[in-house]
């Protein structure tokens, strides 16, 4: 017994040494490979949330098949997230998102469907029917944001305000075009964009966008060493530059292996050919479908936003001019040209959102985009994105709208009604802004 109770000092100082020594190794390993804690707990919370619903839902979530849809149903959200941070990050809020994308893609039905056949005279079938009705609703997401941005920026008025106002009045505009009508079919190379059994590139073509991201990783990293060493920056170490590199390529090409691994049962696949004058094959099953058209818009409008935040003077203003205006001002940046420009941006990628989501659906409906502006805000929160302004990352805000699509169909999934799913959301959105203001009070 005594010998029991006089080593028991010695115990615990030992286990205190261990858990040090742990914690050290740990706080070593991230220090060298300059890892975000924020976006390591994003992950760790969205590997839990799947694991969950998976085993909640019979094993039905993380299949190639939920898994497939969930990438084409996050595209759309995650696109506009990604404009969202460059608004939060600047200290103001769009609320019309989710109505500029319903007005948007009315008007982009209405032009490939009615007006271009019916008025100008376009055959159906015509290739230039979706570049048309597409670059119609991109330069109207430019207008629409130039618009909102001028009022913000130049007159004065909250974007708070504005985009509320926005918020109403677009939507109502997207009522008045069509009185209401949903607007169908809508031409089939534009489908395309929405996913789908053609709206995606096939296996082979998916293997080597996977092999020529992993490249693209490869020679970022080297590029980034190289100039960590033309201006004298502390170089991480090779084998974290190793394990980085080796991660992304480990989740690039599982993602690709995911895609490719969904089968499309051929009845489908023969029912949307011959409506749309296709030939298929004889066989069991349309394999191999790969990555869908709607993720690598959202991938590339990604890379974009990221160069954009991160390279170009444009995005040092943004940031400068959220973390301090009065002194980007000062600074001679003119403050209200680049609010002005990022609400611009806002309305384009909105466009492109709308672009994805009416493909989706084969329809322009009155319903587009409603709520979609709560996703997007909560995306880009989630993603750690401060609604303080000054600080937030297209990446973060990418997976945060994974993550809020991850609970919305894996409550679908479990079949939870829609009023638990929206109490569900509003709550998520409130604990990620109470879990930034603890942060920021840390830092």
């Amino acid at each position: 017994m005594t010998d029991t109770a006089s080593n028991t000092p010695v115990a615990n100082a030992t286990a205190d040494r261990a858990r040090a020594a742990e914690l050290s190794a740990v706080g070593r390993f991230l220090k060298a490979t300059e890892l975000d804690t924020r976006m390591l707990g994003m992950v760790g919370a969205l590997l839990v949330i799947w694991i969950g619903i998976h085993i909640l839902s019979g094993g039905l979530f993380l299949t190639p098949r939920n898994l497939w849809n969930l990438s084409v149903q996050t595209s759309s959200v995650a696109i506009m997230a990604t404009g969202m941070v460059l608004v939060i990050v600047m200290r103001n809020i769009d609320l019309s998102v989710g109505s500029v994308e319903g007005v948007i893609g009315m008007i982009m039905g209405v032009a490939q469907a009615e007006f271009l056949v019916r008025v100008i005279g376009f055959q159906l079938g015509n290739p230039w029917l979706w570049i048309i009705a597409l670059a119609a609703g991109v330069a109207l997401g430019l207008l629409i944001g130039a618009f909102q941005g001028f009022i913000i920026a130049y007159m004065e008025v909250p974007a708070f305000i504005v985009t509320l106002g926005g918020l109403l009045v677009w939507r109502g505009m997207a009522w008045l075009i069509t009185s209401g009508r949903t607007v169908a079919p809508l031409d089939a190379t534009f489908q395309l964009m929405g996913g789908g059994p053609r709206g995606s590139i096939g296996a082979t073509a998916s293997w080597i966008v996977g092999v020529v991201a992993c490249a693209a990783v490869a020679f970022a990293l080297l590029n980034g060493r190289s100039q960590r060493k033309r201006f004298n920056f502390p170089l991480r170490p090779v084998w974290a530059e190793t394990f980085l590199g080796l991660v992304a390529c480990a989740a690039i090409l599982g993602a690709v292996w995911v895609a490719n691994s969904y089968p499309w049962p051929v009845g489908i696949v023969r029912q949307y050919a011959q409506q749309n004058g296709i030939t298929i094959p004889e066989g069991g099953l349309f394999i191999a479908h790969g990555i869908a058209i709607p993720v690598l818009m959202a991938v590339a409008v990604g890379i974009i936003m990221t160069f954009i935040t991160r390279r170009t003077r444009f995005g040092r203003y943004v940031f400068a001019i959220g973390g301090n205006p009065e002194a980007a001002e000062l600074a001679g940046i003119n403050t209200r040209w680049v609010t002005m420009k990022v609400f611009m941006i806002m309305g384009v990628l909105a466009a492109i959102s709308a672009a994805i989501s009416s493909a989706r659906l084969n329809a322009s409906t009155n319903a587009l985009g409603t709520l979609d502006e709560l996703l997007v805000i909560a995306a880009a929160v989630i993603g750690g994105t401060s609604l303080a302004g000054g600080s937030g990352t297209v990446l973060g805000a990418m997976l945060g709208a994974l993550l809020m699509q991850s609970l919305q169909s894996g409550m679908v999934l479990l079949g939870i009604d829609s009023p638990l799913q929206s109490i569900v959301v509003g709550a998520v959105l409130v604990v990620a802004v109470w879990l930034d203001t603890v942060y920021r009070k840390r830092v």
